[in-house]
């Protein structure tokens, strides 16, 4: 039972955590949730969800410790004034190594959702892929939108689901493989740029990976093309 929360940074207007895999944002019926832990660990009576990861995903989390920052950060949200970077892992090769994934999301059947060639709720995802042995690659994933199962779904289009999704048909696996690494904004004027690197799962632990995830110690650095992006409200 999880009991604490890493603090990656702390601010008077927010925190930034280490979001543990599986574990989800509310209390469940057999688990207690990200908000009622962390609000016990700070001493506070609410924190404001400014995003979201899935309940299978771990890495970065910002939280307002009030409602005029969660508003601050809607509004960076918006304006696509946050960078986020994503690591996961797929044992499937994918269509093309590099590029972008573009498509209207649609939900279907048992909570998934999936891509089309609507304008409707666009989302757009770019990404880098890296061998790390034979059968396995890592992807580095920047989304430029914030739609539920984003990046799954785009992973998935490309013929390379996530190791341990077993949502959008990926191997099984000790853990769903995704990770939100960084995060790089200026919040009133104070550039902010916050690093993690995952430390669960095998297949993220291992030597080749390590080596991988060093070597993306700046990913905003990559050559990633220029996207003109929609202006509808991003949400996460």
């Amino acid at each position: 039972m999880i009991t604490s929360i890493e603090i990656l940074f702390e601010h008077p207007d927010f925190v930034v955590i280490n979001k543990p895999c599986n574990l989800a944002v509310q209390n469940e019926a057999h688990q207690s949730g990200i908000l009622p832990i962390l609000c016990k660990q700070l001493k506070v009576e609410q924190l404001w969800l400014v995003h979201r990861l899935d309940k299978v995903t771990s890495g970065i989390l910002v939280l307002a410790k009030h409602p005029q920052a969660a508003a601050n950060f809607g509004h960076m949200f918006e304006q696509k004034q946050i960078e986020k970077f994503y690591l996961a892992i797929s044992t499937k090769k994918p269509k093309k190594k590099q590029g972008a994934v573009k498509g209207g999301m649609k939900k279907v059947r048992d909570g998934k959702w999936m891509l089309n060639s609507s304008n409707t709720n666009v989302a757009i995802s770019q990404f880098f892929s890296f061998s790390l042995s034979a059968g396995i690659r890592m992807f580095l994933v920047k989304p430029l939108t914030g739609k539920t199962h984003q990046i799954r779904v785009a992973l998935k289009s490309i013929g390379s689901p996530i190791l341990g999704d077993e949502l959008y048909k990926g191997d099984s696996s000790d853990r769903t493989y995704l990770h939100a690494y960084y995060l790089r904004f200026t919040y009133q004027n104070q550039p902010i740029c916050i690093h993690c690197a995952p430390t669960i799962g095998q297949a993220f632990i291992s030597d080749q990976a390590i080596t991988q995830i060093a070597e993306l110690a700046t990913p905003w650095a990559l050559k990633w093309p220029h996207i003109r992006l929609p202006h509808a409200k991003h949400a996460e």
